[in-house]
Formats: C-alpha cells, sequence, structure tokens
C-alpha cells in the first residue's frame, strides 16, 4: 500500500462503544489546495456480506485494491459505491505519447484514396497525421504522485467519516425502534405466561362438562379424566419456549449495546420466530394464540430493522 494511503483510520468509535451502524449511508470529501481538486462519493446499500466497487480515474486504477481494504477497516456489510473525481491544475511535465500503429493506419488510408483518386490534391502531410484523432496524447510523466495520494487520502477520509455519521444517526433510530418494539415484546411474554395456567384448567372444566353432558349422570372414571387433562398439559407446556424468549430478550438489549451486530441480530431473531412459532402451534386457547400472533408481527416488524443493520 502506498505510504500516502497508509494509516488511515476514520470514524472511530468512543471508548465504550455501544453504537449502532446502519448499511444504508452517503458520504462525501473533497480537497482542494496546490492545484489539486479532488472528491470522493460513497453511497452504501444493504448487502448480506460486504462488496465495494470503486470507479475513479485511469491513473488510480493500481490503488483501486488499496482504496478497497481502507474502507473494508470500516464497513463490515453492505454494497459499497465509491466514485472518485478530480482535476489536476499543478505544472508537471508531461510527455507526447505517439501511438504509431494508430499512425500508420491513416497513412496507409491515404495512400489508399490517393490510389483510388488519383486526380485529387494530396495535401496529407505529417502535421496533418498530427491532427489526425488518437495518434498524438499528452501523458503525466509522474502519474500519482504523493501528492495527489495524499489529497485522495484526505477526501477518502473526509467521505468516510461523513458517511459513518449518517450510518451512525440512522443507526441509533434503527436501535430505538426495534428496543421499543422488544419492550412490546416483553409484555406479550407475560401476557402468555399469565394466562398458560389457566389453560389447563380451562380445559378440564370444558372436557369435565362435555362429559357429564353426554353421560347425562352415568358415573365416569375420574381417573381417566385426570390422565387425559395430564396428556393435554404435557402436549401444550410452553414453560421451555417462555423461558427462552425471557432470556432472547435480555440478549437483544445486550447485542444492541454492541457494534457491528447485524449477524448477530438476525441469528436471534431467528431464535425469537422460533419459539413464537411452537407457542402458536401448542396453544389450544384463543388468548394465547391472539397474543403469539401479535409476537409474530413485532418480531417480523424486527427482523426487517435487522436487515439494515451492519
Amino acid at each position: 500500500m502506498p505510504a500516502a494511503l497508509k494509516n488511515l483510520r476514520t470514524g472511530v468509535v468512543p471508548d465504550g462503544g455501544q453504537v449502532m451502524f446502519s448499511m444504508t449511508g452517503y458520504g462525501k470529501g473533497e480537497y482542494k489546495q496546490g492545484g489539486i481538486e479532488l472528491t470522493v462519493e460513497i453511497k452504501t446499500v444493504n448487502n448480506r456480506y460486504l462488496d465495494v466497487s470503486v470507479k475513479c480515474p485511469k491513473i488510480f486504477n493500481a490503488y483501486e485494491e488499496a482504496v478497497r481494504a481502507l474502507v473494508r477497516e470500516k464497513l463490515t456489510r453492505g454494497h459499497a459505491d465509491l466514485f472518485i473525481n478530480y482535476v489536476d491544475k499543478r505544472d508537471k511535465t508531461k510527455e507526447l505519447y505517439v501511438d504509431a500503429a494508430a499512425a500508420k493506419s491513416y497513412y496507409d488510408a491515404a495512400v489508399r484514396i490517393k490510389a483510388m483518386f488519383p486526380d485529387l490534391a494530396d495535401d496529407f502531410t505529417v502535421t496533418a497525421l498530427l491532427k489526425s484523432p488518437d495518434v498524438v496524447r499528452q501523458e503525466d510523466v509522474s502519474g500519482a504522485d504523493e501528492e495527489l495520494l495524499s489529497a485522495l487520502r484526505s477526501a477518502l477520509t473526509a467521505a468516510l467519516d461523513n458517511l459513518n455519521a449518517m450510518r451512525q444517526k440512522e443507526g441509533e433510530k434503527l436501535a430505538a425502534d426495534m428496543l421499543s418494539r422488544m419492550n412490546e415484546i416483553e409484555r406479550l411474554v407475560g401476557v402468555v405466561k399469565e394466562r398458560a395456567p389457566q389453560v389447563a384448567e380451562n380445559y378440564r372444566t370444558k372436557l369435565t362438562e362435555r362429559i357429564t353432558e353426554v353421560l347425562s349422570g352415568v358415573n365416569y372414571d375420574e381417573t381417566r379424566l385426570l390422565t387425559e387433562v395430564a396428556v393435554f398439559v404435557d402436549k401444550s407446556n410452553i414453560d421451555e419456549e417462555l423461558t427462552r424468549l425471557a432470556s432472547h430478550i435480555s440478549q437483544f438489549r445486550s447485542i444492541c449495546k454492541e457494534e457491528r451486530v447485524g449477524r448477530k441480530l438476525d441469528f436471534l431473531v431467528q431464535e425469537f420466530n422460533r419459539e413464537s412459532n411452537t407457542i402458536c402451534s401448542k396453544s389450544n386457547d384463543l388468548a394465547v394464540t391472539n397474543a403469539g400472533l401479535a409476537l409474530k408481527n413485532e418480531i417480523e416488524k424486527i427482523r426487517e430493522q435487522v436487515q439494515n443493520v451492519e
């Protein structure tokens, strides 16, 4: 990596961390000094992995990978489009490059045309050849020197700083929204937890009433009834699911205090979905089912937001 591009550090997170970044953002950095006018723009959108696309003038082609490496230090997920534009007004040594193949093609064409139209005046000269497109062009002898690379570093630093500032601001909004929904999830889990013990008793009451109605006063085996209720309780027990959901809620809040948490939250939301689906499948009670569906709805909204988190 060129010396002028080394040791780039941008978007430093304050001690203590607890910063969430959105994957969507835009940053722009400019450098205008000593005859160099250079602009770097970077735009990021959601992507499962990090993908960096660099569009720059040919003079920077040799440094594209160095630029990507610097971007990778500050981004871990998302698709980033980076654009570099510059104007160099410095007095620099230039040389003329002659494309011999192009010159010969023009000359051969002139000879063929002369043979086809011998009566035409022949004014094809070296001067005319010099004026032909692509035969002669100016090139910088020095290429991208240290001063130009230093300008690139400065503009890229500013662009990444501005990008991370926007991503952090959006990340704070995402965190606030998800944590507010997590409070609602905790409330719904509480509703299910409070209702769950009543489900078995309600089932026992309904089953007793139905047997009594069907048998019309005939004695029935109370032990068999209790066995049926016990089997039902075992099949519909959701204590483990409720315990795991309580643990997931605590983990979610803890993870939100860390950096670069998108993948962790994505995995955790899958676990939330698994427990809520189990609760709904085991439910034999309208109140529990309604709370479970509301739970799934909140989890889905959080899942959509997690897709935006780096």
